[in-house]
């Protein structure tokens, strides 16, 4: 569904993002994984238009996309959500959503009823009328998903939904991207939270200093010594070896 090959980005002399090359299948999760300042975000800038590459494509559904404006990448059906939510916050959580309905109809009655759904489907039904200025984090990150899923997409980038959350409210996120997967929305993550990454994704992509050093399973990320290295310092792998030939 997804397939990005030598994306590139600079910033001046910093390579923020650096022959990234990866893809994401149809019904498929995948996790995007990498220290802070790695590129992920950037990536994800690229991917959905709001940062233009330097070189590299991007193809969505067998079509390049590469340099597409933000509005006719999310018309294709890819879309992103911000790890810093953005809601209209004098609107209600039904209004918010409504904006991502109106991208597939121009009616309102018709936004309205898909709104509702969405609303339903993510856990907000009771707080239609609510302003989205009193949420929690937790309910604006909700709030941003359902606005995403408002506009019927293929694939969503999402991007840490689930940073700042309680245990409890990580768990509920974690059962709704998996029920939204199973409607058959391909998901790509940025997360930090590792148990969710664990119990979430197929395969993981690691980024660091702007390239990707390793793609596989969770388990077999996990164990990785470039991996390891890049989170904890060089030779650490090779300490925390040598620490469980000792206990």
């Amino acid at each position: 569904m997804l397939e990005v090959c030598g994306l590139c980005k600079s910033f001046g002399g910093l390579r923020a993002v650096e022959e990234a090359t990866f893809d994401v299948g149809k019904h498929e999760i995948v996790a995007l994984i990498g220290p802070n300042g790695a590129g992920k975000t950037t990536l994800f800038a690229c991917l959905a238009g709001f940062t233009q590459p330097d070189r590299g494509t991007v193809r969505f559904s067998g079509c390049d996309i590469t340099g597409l404006p933000p509005y006719r990448i999310c018309a294709r059906g890819l879309v992103r959500t911000f790890q810093t939510t953005q809601p209209f916050l004098r609107l209600s959580v039904l209004e918010n959503v409504m904006v991502g309905a109106y991208l597939t109809t121009k009616k309102r009655s018709q936004a309205m009823l898909w709104a509702e759904e969405v609303a339903h489907l993510v856990g907000m039904h009771r707080q239609l009328d609510v302003k989205a200025s009193v949420l929690t984090l937790a309910g604006r990150k909700r709030l941003e998903l359902a606005r995403a899923l408002a506009t019927r997409p293929k694939l969503l980038l999402l991007d840490e939904v689930m940073s700042g959350l309680n245990p409890i409210e990580i768990e509920e996120i974690v059962r709704l991207v998996r029920a939204i997967c199973k409607m058959g929305v391909a998901i790509l993550l940025i997360e930090h939270v590792m148990q969710a990454v664990g119990s979430l994704a197929e395969r993981v992509v690691v980024l660091s200093n702007g390239r990707i050093i390793a793609a596989g399973s969770p388990a077999a990320i996990a164990v990785d010594a470039r991996v390891i290295e890049a989170y904890l310092g060089p030779g650490a792998a090779a300490r925390l070896q040598q620490g469980s030939a000792h206990a």
